[in-house]
């Protein structure tokens, strides 16, 4: 593997894992009140367009953290949304 894929994989690794600590946070006491829509709304549609354009360019390292992003921030959204429509906060 060459330096700059191993750079972009630890990067990748550094951004995307930042996002576990409160996906676990969220699972463990299924509290979102503190999630904010709008940024997980943005946070979805950036790692979605940055997962395109790591398929676009072929680019392993891309895919794989926007991957990973998309599963910790589609679990937090997903809970977030549920959360709203239980409480009657659409």
């Amino acid at each position: 593997m060459d330096p700059v894929t191993i750079l972009g994989l630890a990067a990748g690794c550094c951004s995307t894992f930042a996002l576990a600590p409160q996906a676990i946070k969220v699972w463990r006491t299924q509290a979102v009140d503190q999630l904010s829509i709008g940024m997980l709304g943005l946070m979805i549609t950036g790692s979605m367009l940055w997962l395109y354009y790591g398929i676009l360019r072929s680019d392993v390292s891309i895919i794989w953290a926007n991957s990973v992003a998309f599963f910790f921030i589609t679990y937090m959204l997903t809970k977030k949304i549920r959360d709203m429509i239980a409480t009657g906060r659409t």
